[in-house]
Protein backbone atom coordinates (compact mmCIF):
# COMPACT_ATOMS: atom_id res chain seq x y z
CA UNK A 1 0.00 0.00 0.00
CA UNK A 2 1.11 3.26 -1.05
CA UNK A 3 1.88 6.55 1.67
CA UNK A 4 0.41 9.87 1.64
CA UNK A 5 3.68 11.36 0.31
CA UNK A 6 4.01 8.53 -2.27
CA UNK A 7 0.29 9.25 -3.39
CA UNK A 8 1.57 12.89 -4.07
CA UNK A 9 0.62 14.89 -0.98
CA UNK A 10 2.46 17.89 -0.35
CA UNK A 11 4.77 18.39 3.15
CA UNK A 12 2.52 20.93 4.76
CA UNK A 13 -0.78 19.07 4.35
CA UNK A 14 1.43 15.28 5.56
CA UNK A 15 2.66 17.29 8.61
CA UNK A 16 -1.14 18.27 9.36
CA UNK A 17 -2.76 14.51 8.89
CA UNK A 18 0.01 13.20 10.58
CA UNK A 19 -0.93 15.04 13.92
CA UNK A 20 -4.40 13.84 13.17
CA UNK A 21 -3.15 10.60 13.21
CA UNK A 22 -3.45 9.27 9.43
CA UNK A 23 -0.63 6.66 8.66
CA UNK A 24 -1.94 4.72 5.75
CA UNK A 25 -4.19 5.74 3.09
CA UNK A 26 -7.83 4.14 2.86
CA UNK A 27 -8.37 2.09 -0.50
CA UNK A 28 -10.72 5.33 -1.47
CA UNK A 29 -8.13 7.44 -0.54
CA UNK A 30 -5.11 5.37 -2.15
CA UNK A 31 -7.02 5.19 -5.76
CA UNK A 32 -8.97 8.65 -5.76
CA UNK A 33 -5.99 10.60 -4.57
CA UNK A 34 -4.06 10.40 -7.73
CA UNK A 35 -6.68 11.04 -10.04
CA UNK A 36 -7.90 14.00 -8.34
CA UNK A 37 -4.39 16.08 -8.16
CA UNK A 38 -4.53 16.41 -11.55
CA UNK A 39 -7.50 19.08 -11.12
CA UNK A 40 -9.02 18.57 -14.52
CA UNK A 41 -10.34 14.68 -14.33
CA UNK A 42 -14.10 14.67 -13.48
CA UNK A 43 -14.32 11.86 -11.19
CA UNK A 44 -16.78 9.23 -9.58
CA UNK A 45 -16.27 7.14 -6.46
CA UNK A 46 -19.01 4.99 -4.99
CA UNK A 47 -18.08 4.00 -1.47
CA UNK A 48 -19.85 3.52 1.72
CA UNK A 49 -20.08 6.02 4.07
CA UNK A 50 -17.18 6.15 7.12
CA UNK A 51 -14.44 4.82 4.25
CA UNK A 52 -12.27 7.67 4.17
CA UNK A 53 -14.06 10.10 1.43
CA UNK A 54 -13.54 13.33 2.92
CA UNK A 55 -10.19 12.82 2.60
CA UNK A 56 -10.03 11.44 -0.71
CA UNK A 57 -11.28 15.19 -2.10
CA UNK A 58 -10.26 17.23 0.80
CA UNK A 59 -6.73 17.15 0.78
CA UNK A 60 -6.61 17.42 -3.22
CA UNK A 61 -8.57 20.21 -3.36
CA UNK A 62 -6.77 22.08 -0.25
CA UNK A 63 -3.30 21.40 -2.60
CA UNK A 64 -4.99 22.70 -5.55
CA UNK A 65 -6.37 25.71 -4.31
CA UNK A 66 -4.23 28.87 -5.12
CA UNK A 67 -3.76 30.55 -1.31
CA UNK A 68 -3.35 34.25 -3.14
CA UNK A 69 -6.46 34.10 -4.35
CA UNK A 70 -9.29 35.03 -1.67
CA UNK A 71 -12.32 33.93 -3.62
CA UNK A 72 -14.59 30.84 -3.46
CA UNK A 73 -12.84 27.99 -6.10
CA UNK A 74 -14.07 24.90 -4.49
CA UNK A 75 -17.24 24.22 -3.71
CA UNK A 76 -18.58 21.07 -1.83
CA UNK A 77 -22.42 20.11 -1.80
CA UNK A 78 -23.77 17.90 0.45
CA UNK A 79 -26.95 16.80 1.87
CA UNK A 80 -27.53 18.12 5.67
CA UNK A 81 -26.02 21.06 8.40
CA UNK A 82 -24.08 17.99 10.33
CA UNK A 83 -22.28 17.04 7.13
CA UNK A 84 -21.47 20.48 6.27
CA UNK A 85 -20.12 21.39 9.47
CA UNK A 86 -18.76 17.91 10.01
CA UNK A 87 -16.93 18.74 6.03
CA UNK A 88 -15.81 22.13 7.10
CA UNK A 89 -13.94 21.02 10.27
CA UNK A 90 -11.89 18.31 8.97
CA UNK A 91 -10.70 20.54 6.08
CA UNK A 92 -9.95 22.63 8.62
CA UNK A 93 -7.88 19.95 10.45
CA UNK A 94 -6.05 18.94 7.23
CA UNK A 95 -5.08 22.08 5.75
CA UNK A 96 -1.74 22.93 6.44
CA UNK A 97 -0.97 25.40 9.18
CA UNK A 98 1.28 27.76 7.47
CA UNK A 99 -1.30 28.49 4.91
CA UNK A 100 -4.08 31.03 5.53
CA UNK A 101 -6.61 29.29 3.80
CA UNK A 102 -10.25 29.66 4.47
CA UNK A 103 -13.39 27.17 4.65
CA UNK A 104 -16.82 28.78 5.38
CA UNK A 105 -19.75 26.51 6.00
CA UNK A 106 -23.61 27.73 4.31
CA UNK A 107 -26.42 25.59 5.82
CA UNK A 108 -30.16 26.60 6.63
CA UNK A 109 -31.44 26.70 9.91
CA UNK A 110 -29.02 29.81 11.01
CA UNK A 111 -29.08 33.34 10.01
CA UNK A 112 -28.17 34.31 6.44
CA UNK A 113 -26.86 37.17 7.32
CA UNK A 114 -23.69 36.86 9.16
CA UNK A 115 -23.21 33.76 6.35
CA UNK A 116 -23.33 36.53 3.99
CA UNK A 117 -20.93 38.57 6.48
CA UNK A 118 -18.06 35.41 6.24
CA UNK A 119 -18.30 35.34 2.26
CA UNK A 120 -17.63 38.84 1.92
CA UNK A 121 -14.72 38.72 4.08
CA UNK A 122 -13.06 36.22 1.56
CA UNK A 123 -12.92 32.70 1.39
CA UNK A 124 -11.05 30.01 -0.57
CA UNK A 125 -13.77 27.21 -0.19
CA UNK A 126 -17.66 26.65 0.50
CA UNK A 127 -19.23 23.83 2.01
CA UNK A 128 -22.93 23.94 1.61
CA UNK A 129 -26.55 22.40 1.46
CA UNK A 130 -28.56 23.20 -1.84
CA UNK A 131 -30.92 24.83 -0.24
CA UNK A 132 -28.72 27.53 1.47
CA UNK A 133 -26.44 27.72 -1.24
CA UNK A 134 -29.06 28.60 -4.04
CA UNK A 135 -30.96 31.07 -1.29
CA UNK A 136 -27.67 32.68 -1.53
CA UNK A 137 -27.25 32.50 -5.23
CA UNK A 138 -30.24 34.23 -5.57
CA UNK A 139 -29.08 37.04 -3.34
CA UNK A 140 -26.12 37.46 -5.15
CA UNK A 141 -24.30 37.23 -2.32
CA UNK A 142 -21.84 34.42 -3.77
CA UNK A 143 -20.00 34.59 -6.40
CA UNK A 144 -19.55 31.02 -8.63
CA UNK A 145 -17.93 32.43 -11.68
CA UNK A 146 -14.31 31.30 -10.54
CA UNK A 147 -15.43 27.71 -8.55
CA UNK A 148 -12.81 25.36 -10.23
CA UNK A 149 -14.03 22.19 -8.79
CA UNK A 150 -17.11 21.29 -7.45
CA UNK A 151 -17.74 17.89 -4.97
CA UNK A 152 -21.02 16.52 -4.92
CA UNK A 153 -20.84 14.09 -1.27
CA UNK A 154 -23.18 11.85 -0.46
CA UNK A 155 -25.09 12.20 -3.99
CA UNK A 156 -27.59 9.29 -3.53
CA UNK A 157 -28.69 10.80 0.11
CA UNK A 158 -29.24 14.72 -1.02
CA UNK A 159 -31.50 12.64 -4.43
CA UNK A 160 -33.10 10.85 -1.63
CA UNK A 161 -33.99 14.08 -0.24
CA UNK A 162 -35.25 15.70 -3.14
CA UNK A 163 -32.31 17.82 -3.90
CA UNK A 164 -32.15 16.66 -7.68
CA UNK A 165 -33.33 19.84 -9.39
CA UNK A 166 -31.35 21.97 -6.84
CA UNK A 167 -28.18 20.28 -7.84
CA UNK A 168 -28.89 20.52 -11.73
CA UNK A 169 -29.39 24.32 -11.08
CA UNK A 170 -26.10 24.73 -9.24
CA UNK A 171 -24.02 22.76 -11.60
CA UNK A 172 -25.41 25.27 -14.31
CA UNK A 173 -23.81 28.19 -12.24
CA UNK A 174 -20.85 26.88 -11.57
CA UNK A 175 -20.13 27.45 -15.52
CA UNK A 176 -16.22 27.31 -15.71
CA UNK A 177 -15.37 24.83 -13.57
CA UNK A 178 -12.37 22.16 -14.23
CA UNK A 179 -13.75 19.38 -12.90
CA UNK A 180 -16.75 17.83 -11.01
CA UNK A 181 -15.93 14.83 -8.22
CA UNK A 182 -19.29 12.69 -7.05
CA UNK A 183 -19.11 10.52 -4.37
CA UNK A 184 -22.05 8.18 -3.28
CA UNK A 185 -22.14 4.79 -1.92
CA UNK A 186 -25.34 3.55 -4.32
CA UNK A 187 -25.64 5.07 -8.02
CA UNK A 188 -29.14 5.04 -8.84
CA UNK A 189 -30.40 5.65 -12.44
CA UNK A 190 -31.17 9.38 -11.34
CA UNK A 191 -27.61 10.51 -10.38
CA UNK A 192 -26.38 8.22 -13.44
CA UNK A 193 -28.25 10.60 -15.43
CA UNK A 194 -26.73 13.42 -13.76
CA UNK A 195 -23.29 12.62 -14.46
CA UNK A 196 -24.07 11.80 -18.04
CA UNK A 197 -25.31 15.21 -18.54
CA UNK A 198 -22.47 17.60 -16.43
CA UNK A 199 -19.95 15.51 -16.25
CA UNK A 200 -16.92 14.38 -18.80
CA UNK A 201 -15.39 10.80 -19.25
CA UNK A 202 -15.78 11.00 -15.42
CA UNK A 203 -12.80 8.19 -14.00
CA UNK A 204 -14.42 6.02 -11.79
CA UNK A 205 -14.30 3.85 -8.83
CA UNK A 206 -15.90 1.55 -6.80
CA UNK A 207 -14.34 0.19 -3.24
CA UNK A 208 -15.95 -2.64 -2.13
CA UNK A 209 -19.92 -4.25 -4.04
CA UNK A 210 -22.08 -1.59 -4.57
CA UNK A 211 -24.86 -1.30 -1.96
CA UNK A 212 -22.84 -3.56 0.03
CA UNK A 213 -22.28 -3.05 3.61
CA UNK A 214 -19.11 -2.53 5.33
CA UNK A 215 -17.35 -5.79 5.90
CA UNK A 216 -16.93 -5.22 9.48
CA UNK A 217 -20.33 -4.69 10.24
CA UNK A 218 -22.05 -7.86 11.74
CA UNK A 219 -25.69 -8.03 10.74
CA UNK A 220 -27.77 -9.62 12.86
CA UNK A 221 -32.01 -9.86 13.36
CA UNK A 222 -34.37 -11.07 16.10
CA UNK A 223 -37.36 -12.52 15.22
CA UNK A 224 -40.68 -11.87 17.23
CA UNK A 225 -44.69 -10.87 16.60
CA UNK A 226 -45.47 -7.35 16.07
CA UNK A 227 -47.06 -6.64 19.57
CA UNK A 228 -43.60 -7.88 20.84
CA UNK A 229 -41.52 -5.39 19.56
CA UNK A 230 -41.01 -2.76 21.95
CA UNK A 231 -40.11 -5.64 24.99
CA UNK A 232 -37.54 -7.16 21.88
CA UNK A 233 -35.94 -3.47 21.88
CA UNK A 234 -35.55 -3.09 25.73
CA UNK A 235 -34.08 -6.68 25.71
CA UNK A 236 -31.31 -6.00 22.98
CA UNK A 237 -30.82 -2.42 24.55
CA UNK A 238 -30.45 -4.27 28.61
CA UNK A 239 -28.33 -7.24 26.53
CA UNK A 240 -25.39 -4.62 25.80
CA UNK A 241 -24.96 -2.37 29.12
CA UNK A 242 -21.95 -0.72 27.07
CA UNK A 243 -24.37 0.07 23.88
CA UNK A 244 -23.96 3.65 22.23
CA UNK A 245 -25.84 3.57 19.36
CA UNK A 246 -29.10 4.91 16.86
CA UNK A 247 -32.46 3.66 16.86
CA UNK A 248 -34.24 3.48 13.50
CA UNK A 249 -37.91 4.03 13.52
CA UNK A 250 -40.28 5.18 9.85
CA UNK A 251 -41.96 7.90 11.57
CA UNK A 252 -41.86 10.40 13.69
CA UNK A 253 -44.81 9.54 15.86
CA UNK A 254 -42.86 6.23 16.01
CA UNK A 255 -39.46 8.03 17.77
CA UNK A 256 -41.35 9.78 19.82
CA UNK A 257 -43.85 7.33 21.37
CA UNK A 258 -40.37 4.53 21.73
CA UNK A 259 -38.27 7.71 23.04
CA UNK A 260 -41.04 8.64 25.42
CA UNK A 261 -41.65 4.91 26.69
CA UNK A 262 -37.59 4.23 26.80
CA UNK A 263 -37.35 8.03 28.74
CA UNK A 264 -40.00 6.77 31.40
CA UNK A 265 -38.28 3.74 32.27
CA UNK A 266 -35.09 5.38 33.13
CA UNK A 267 -33.21 4.86 29.80
CA UNK A 268 -30.44 7.54 28.86
CA UNK A 269 -32.37 8.11 25.22
CA UNK A 270 -33.51 11.06 22.69
CA UNK A 271 -35.31 11.45 19.73
CA UNK A 272 -34.69 13.69 16.78
CA UNK A 273 -37.77 13.89 14.10
CA UNK A 274 -38.96 16.52 11.46
CA UNK A 275 -40.75 18.51 14.06
CA UNK A 276 -37.60 19.92 16.14
CA UNK A 277 -36.15 22.98 15.66
CA UNK A 278 -32.52 23.36 14.53
CA UNK A 279 -31.74 24.99 17.89
CA UNK A 280 -33.15 21.36 19.49
CA UNK A 281 -32.01 19.15 17.28
CA UNK A 282 -28.48 20.45 17.81
CA UNK A 283 -28.78 20.18 21.38
CA UNK A 284 -29.67 16.44 20.92
CA UNK A 285 -26.52 16.20 19.04
CA UNK A 286 -24.69 17.56 20.91
CA UNK A 287 -25.49 14.99 24.04
CA UNK A 288 -25.44 12.20 21.97
CA UNK A 289 -21.79 13.40 20.63
CA UNK A 290 -20.10 13.67 24.24
CA UNK A 291 -22.02 10.71 24.91
CA UNK A 292 -24.73 12.10 27.73
CA UNK A 293 -27.44 9.94 26.09
CA UNK A 294 -26.68 6.71 25.14
CA UNK A 295 -29.25 6.36 22.27
CA UNK A 296 -30.65 8.50 19.46
CA UNK A 297 -33.98 7.84 18.38
CA UNK A 298 -34.39 8.55 14.75
CA UNK A 299 -36.54 8.78 11.56
CA UNK A 300 -34.42 8.12 8.11
CA UNK A 301 -35.13 11.95 7.13
CA UNK A 302 -34.00 13.49 10.18
CA UNK A 303 -30.98 11.23 10.55
CA UNK A 304 -29.06 11.95 7.37
CA UNK A 305 -25.76 13.35 7.28
CA UNK A 306 -25.21 12.29 11.14
CA UNK A 307 -21.67 11.09 11.55
CA UNK A 308 -20.72 10.00 15.00
CA UNK A 309 -17.55 7.89 15.95
CA UNK A 310 -17.70 5.03 17.91
CA UNK A 311 -21.04 3.81 17.61
CA UNK A 312 -21.28 0.37 18.45
CA UNK A 313 -25.02 -0.50 17.51
CA UNK A 314 -27.49 0.20 15.09
CA UNK A 315 -31.50 -1.00 15.56
CA UNK A 316 -33.29 -1.34 12.95
CA UNK A 317 -37.05 -0.99 14.87
CA UNK A 318 -38.66 -1.75 11.48
CA UNK A 319 -36.76 -2.97 8.51
CA UNK A 320 -36.75 0.11 5.71
CA UNK A 321 -38.09 -0.86 2.22
CA UNK A 322 -35.34 -0.02 0.02
CA UNK A 323 -32.46 -1.89 0.55
CA UNK A 324 -30.20 1.20 -0.11
CA UNK A 325 -32.18 2.68 3.10
CA UNK A 326 -30.96 -0.19 5.26
CA UNK A 327 -27.37 0.68 3.79
CA UNK A 328 -27.53 3.96 4.87
CA UNK A 329 -28.68 2.98 8.37
CA UNK A 330 -26.47 0.41 9.13
CA UNK A 331 -23.25 2.39 7.45
CA UNK A 332 -23.48 4.06 10.96
CA UNK A 333 -21.54 1.81 12.74
CA UNK A 334 -18.51 -0.35 11.64
CA UNK A 335 -16.79 3.19 10.81
CA UNK A 336 -12.83 3.81 10.15
CA UNK A 337 -11.66 0.24 10.72
CA UNK A 338 -13.73 -0.16 13.95
CA UNK A 339 -16.55 -3.39 14.03
CA UNK A 340 -20.20 -2.61 14.85
CA UNK A 341 -23.51 -4.23 14.90
CA UNK A 342 -26.33 -3.87 12.73
CA UNK A 343 -29.58 -5.19 14.49
CA UNK A 344 -33.06 -5.69 13.10
CA UNK A 345 -36.51 -6.71 14.57
CA UNK A 346 -38.23 -8.79 11.93
CA UNK A 347 -41.67 -9.80 12.24
CA UNK A 348 -43.44 -12.56 10.02
CA UNK A 349 -44.69 -10.12 7.63
CA UNK A 350 -41.08 -8.67 7.17
CA UNK A 351 -38.88 -11.97 6.46
CA UNK A 352 -39.22 -11.83 2.97
CA UNK A 353 -37.90 -8.49 2.79
CA UNK A 354 -35.01 -9.45 4.84
CA UNK A 355 -33.91 -12.44 2.81
CA UNK A 356 -34.05 -9.75 -0.18
CA UNK A 357 -31.72 -7.36 1.68
CA UNK A 358 -29.47 -10.68 1.77
CA UNK A 359 -29.39 -11.42 -2.09
CA UNK A 360 -28.19 -7.91 -2.83
CA UNK A 361 -26.14 -7.22 0.25
CA UNK A 362 -24.60 -10.23 -0.53
CA UNK A 363 -23.85 -10.72 3.34
CA UNK A 364 -25.81 -13.14 6.13
CA UNK A 365 -28.09 -11.82 8.82
CA UNK A 366 -27.51 -14.10 11.25
CA UNK A 367 -30.48 -14.98 13.31
CA UNK A 368 -30.38 -14.26 16.63
CA UNK A 369 -32.38 -15.54 20.02
CA UNK A 370 -34.16 -13.20 22.06
CA UNK A 371 -32.34 -12.94 25.18
CA UNK A 372 -34.14 -14.54 28.37
CA UNK A 373 -34.54 -12.41 31.37
CA UNK A 374 -31.95 -14.17 33.31
CA UNK A 375 -29.65 -13.80 29.80
CA UNK A 376 -30.49 -10.01 30.54
CA UNK A 377 -29.52 -9.94 34.55
CA UNK A 378 -26.23 -12.18 33.86
CA UNK A 379 -24.95 -9.96 31.23
CA UNK A 380 -26.11 -7.01 33.51
CA UNK A 381 -24.41 -8.56 36.50
CA UNK A 382 -21.09 -9.30 34.99
CA UNK A 383 -20.51 -5.55 33.47
CA UNK A 384 -21.20 -4.17 36.55
CA UNK A 385 -18.82 -6.05 38.25
CA UNK A 386 -16.38 -5.83 35.54
CA UNK A 387 -16.85 -2.02 35.69
CA UNK A 388 -16.45 -2.11 40.26
CA UNK A 389 -12.72 -4.16 39.09
CA UNK A 390 -11.51 -1.58 36.80
CA UNK A 391 -12.71 1.55 39.18
CA UNK A 392 -9.69 4.40 39.76
CA UNK A 393 -9.20 4.68 43.65
CA UNK A 394 -6.26 6.34 42.94
CA UNK A 395 -7.77 9.78 42.73
CA UNK A 396 -9.98 10.00 45.62
CA UNK A 397 -8.76 9.82 50.03
CA UNK A 398 -10.75 6.81 50.20
CA UNK A 399 -8.47 5.51 52.10
CA UNK A 400 -9.29 8.22 55.04
CA UNK A 401 -12.76 5.99 55.01
CA UNK A 402 -11.42 2.41 55.50
CA UNK A 403 -11.62 2.69 59.42
CA UNK A 404 -14.52 3.37 59.32
CA UNK A 405 -15.75 0.92 56.61
CA UNK A 406 -13.30 -2.05 58.12
CA UNK A 407 -15.97 -1.38 61.56
CA UNK A 408 -18.99 -1.67 59.52
CA UNK A 409 -18.59 -4.79 58.07
CA UNK A 410 -16.17 -6.17 60.30
CA UNK A 411 -19.02 -8.98 60.88
CA UNK A 412 -20.21 -9.19 57.61
CA UNK A 413 -18.71 -11.66 55.48
CA UNK A 414 -17.60 -10.63 51.82
CA UNK A 415 -19.59 -13.29 50.27
CA UNK A 416 -22.79 -11.29 51.91
CA UNK A 417 -21.16 -7.61 51.27
CA UNK A 418 -21.59 -8.88 47.66
CA UNK A 419 -24.65 -10.08 47.48
CA UNK A 420 -25.72 -6.78 48.80
CA UNK A 421 -24.03 -4.93 46.41
CA UNK A 422 -25.72 -6.89 43.67
CA UNK A 423 -28.83 -6.51 45.69
CA UNK A 424 -28.86 -2.55 45.64
CA UNK A 425 -27.57 -2.41 41.91
CA UNK A 426 -29.98 -5.23 40.28
CA UNK A 427 -33.14 -4.91 42.03
CA UNK A 428 -35.07 -3.46 39.51
CA UNK A 429 -34.04 -5.97 36.74
CA UNK A 430 -33.77 -8.62 39.10
CA UNK A 431 -38.04 -7.84 39.20
CA UNK A 432 -38.95 -6.51 36.12
CA UNK A 433 -37.30 -10.05 34.42
CA UNK A 434 -38.54 -12.23 37.23
CA UNK A 435 -41.16 -13.72 35.46
CA UNK A 436 -40.56 -12.58 31.80
CA UNK A 437 -41.58 -14.22 28.97
CA UNK A 438 -39.59 -15.85 26.14
CA UNK A 439 -40.31 -13.33 23.22
CA UNK A 440 -38.77 -15.74 20.64
CA UNK A 441 -41.07 -17.42 17.86
CA UNK A 442 -42.11 -20.42 18.19
CA UNK A 443 -41.95 -23.07 15.72
CA UNK A 444 -45.70 -22.55 13.95
CA UNK A 445 -45.54 -19.19 14.06
CA UNK A 446 -42.10 -20.23 11.96
CA UNK A 447 -44.35 -21.96 9.65
CA UNK A 448 -46.20 -19.22 9.30
CA UNK A 449 -43.44 -16.98 8.22
CA UNK A 450 -42.21 -19.74 5.51
CA UNK A 451 -45.63 -19.04 3.90
CA UNK A 452 -46.09 -15.67 4.06
CA UNK A 453 -42.57 -15.61 2.59
CA UNK A 454 -43.80 -17.48 -0.73
CA UNK A 455 -46.86 -15.43 -0.77
CA UNK A 456 -45.35 -12.20 -0.68
CA UNK A 457 -42.62 -13.55 -3.46
CA UNK A 458 -45.04 -15.52 -5.86
CA UNK A 459 -44.67 -13.54 -9.39
CA UNK A 460 -47.18 -12.37 -11.46
CA UNK A 461 -48.94 -14.23 -14.44
CA UNK A 462 -47.67 -13.19 -17.89
CA UNK A 463 -50.17 -10.82 -18.83
CA UNK A 464 -52.41 -10.93 -16.41
CA UNK A 465 -53.26 -8.98 -13.40
CA UNK A 466 -51.32 -9.51 -9.72
CA UNK A 467 -53.40 -10.08 -7.03
CA UNK A 468 -51.64 -9.57 -3.47
CA UNK A 469 -52.13 -11.75 0.32
CA UNK A 470 -50.96 -11.20 3.28
CA UNK A 471 -50.66 -13.92 5.90
CA UNK A 472 -53.67 -14.11 7.97
CA UNK A 473 -55.47 -10.68 6.19
CA UNK A 474 -56.93 -11.51 3.16
CA UNK A 475 -56.44 -9.95 -0.33
CA UNK A 476 -54.90 -6.77 -0.22
CA UNK A 477 -56.88 -3.12 -2.21
CA UNK A 478 -54.73 -1.61 -4.48
CA UNK A 479 -54.57 1.97 -4.48
CA UNK A 480 -53.40 4.31 -7.33
CA UNK A 481 -51.54 7.46 -6.42
CA UNK A 482 -50.32 10.57 -8.87
CA UNK A 483 -47.04 10.50 -6.67
CA UNK A 484 -43.27 8.73 -7.43
CA UNK A 485 -39.65 9.01 -7.55
CA UNK A 486 -39.64 12.34 -9.78
CA UNK A 487 -41.81 14.03 -6.56
CA UNK A 488 -38.37 13.40 -4.35
CA UNK A 489 -40.06 10.36 -2.67
CA UNK A 490 -38.18 6.66 -2.38
CA UNK A 491 -39.69 4.16 -0.81
CA UNK A 492 -39.22 4.98 3.05
CA UNK A 493 -39.77 8.33 3.00
CA UNK A 494 -43.27 8.13 0.84
CA UNK A 495 -44.32 5.27 3.24
CA UNK A 496 -43.83 7.97 6.19
CA UNK A 497 -45.23 10.74 4.18
CA UNK A 498 -48.84 8.70 3.77
CA UNK A 499 -48.98 7.42 6.96
CA UNK A 500 -48.48 10.81 8.62
CA UNK A 501 -51.37 11.91 6.03
CA UNK A 502 -53.68 9.97 7.02
CA UNK A 503 -52.93 9.04 10.26
CA UNK A 504 -53.17 4.77 9.84
CA UNK A 505 -50.84 2.28 10.96
CA UNK A 506 -47.71 0.73 8.96
CA UNK A 507 -49.80 -2.67 9.83
CA UNK A 508 -52.70 -1.72 7.27
CA UNK A 509 -49.88 -2.02 4.48
CA UNK A 510 -48.70 -4.34 1.82
CA UNK A 511 -45.94 -3.83 -1.16
CA UNK A 512 -45.58 -0.44 -2.39
CA UNK A 513 -44.56 -0.04 -5.72
CA UNK A 514 -43.51 3.55 -6.84
CA UNK A 515 -42.51 4.97 -10.58
CA UNK A 516 -41.30 7.76 -11.96
CA UNK A 517 -44.96 9.66 -11.64
CA UNK A 518 -47.04 7.40 -9.88
CA UNK A 519 -47.32 4.58 -7.38
CA UNK A 520 -49.39 1.77 -6.47
CA UNK A 521 -50.27 1.04 -2.33
CA UNK A 522 -51.43 -2.22 -1.06
CA UNK A 523 -53.96 -1.65 2.04
CA UNK A 524 -56.45 -3.83 3.43
CA UNK A 525 -59.63 -2.86 2.85
CA UNK A 526 -61.09 -1.80 5.45
CA UNK A 527 -58.55 1.25 5.66
CA UNK A 528 -58.58 1.71 1.86
CA UNK A 529 -61.62 4.27 2.11
CA UNK A 530 -59.77 6.10 5.32
CA UNK A 531 -56.51 6.75 3.36
CA UNK A 532 -58.12 8.03 0.12
CA UNK A 533 -60.63 10.06 2.52
CA UNK A 534 -57.54 11.91 3.78
CA UNK A 535 -55.24 11.99 0.90
CA UNK A 536 -57.16 12.28 -2.76
CA UNK A 537 -57.50 16.02 -3.28
CA UNK A 538 -54.72 17.25 -0.95
CA UNK A 539 -52.03 19.34 -2.48
CA UNK A 540 -48.46 18.64 -2.67
CA UNK A 541 -46.06 21.07 -3.99
CA UNK A 542 -48.78 22.88 -5.98
CA UNK A 543 -49.78 19.56 -7.53
CA UNK A 544 -53.11 18.32 -6.36
CA UNK A 545 -52.63 14.46 -5.27
CA UNK A 546 -54.93 12.10 -6.94
CA UNK A 547 -55.79 8.70 -4.85
CA UNK A 548 -58.56 6.13 -6.04
CA UNK A 549 -58.89 2.12 -6.22
CA UNK A 550 -56.65 0.98 -8.86
CA UNK A 551 -58.90 -1.58 -9.54
CA UNK A 552 -61.83 0.66 -10.51
CA UNK A 553 -60.21 2.05 -13.12
CA UNK A 554 -57.97 4.59 -11.33
CA UNK A 555 -54.55 3.68 -12.69
CA UNK A 556 -53.59 1.50 -14.66
CA UNK A 557 -49.82 -0.46 -13.60
CA UNK A 558 -47.29 -0.23 -16.68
Amino acid sequence: MATFAELGIEEGLLQSIQTLGFTQPTPIQEKAIPVLLQGTKDFIGLAQTGTGKTAAFGLPLLQLIKKQDKFPQALIICPTRELCLQIANDLDGFKNKKDHLTVTAVYGGTSISQQIRDLKRGTHAVVATPGRLIDLIERKAINLEQIHYVVLDEADEMLNMGFKDDIEFILKNTPNRQSTWLFSATMPPEIRQVSKRYMNQPFEITIGKTNAGAANIDHQYYATQHHNRYEVLKRIIDFNPGIYGIVFARTKADTQDIAERLTREGYDIDAIHGDLTQQQRDKVMGLFRDKSIQLLIATDVAARGIDVTGITHVINYELPDDVEVYTHRSGRTGRAGKSGISVSIVTPKEIYRLRQIERILNAKVHKMDVPTGKDVCRKQFFHFIDKMLQADISRGEYETYLPTLKEKFGNIEKEEILQRVAALEFDRFLKYYENAADLNMRDDSRRGERGSDRRSERTPREGGERKFSSAGNGSYQRLFVNLGTKDGFYKASFLQFILDMSDLKKEVLGRIDMKEMTSWIEIEPSAGKKMIKAIDGKNYRGRKIRMNDAESGGGRRK
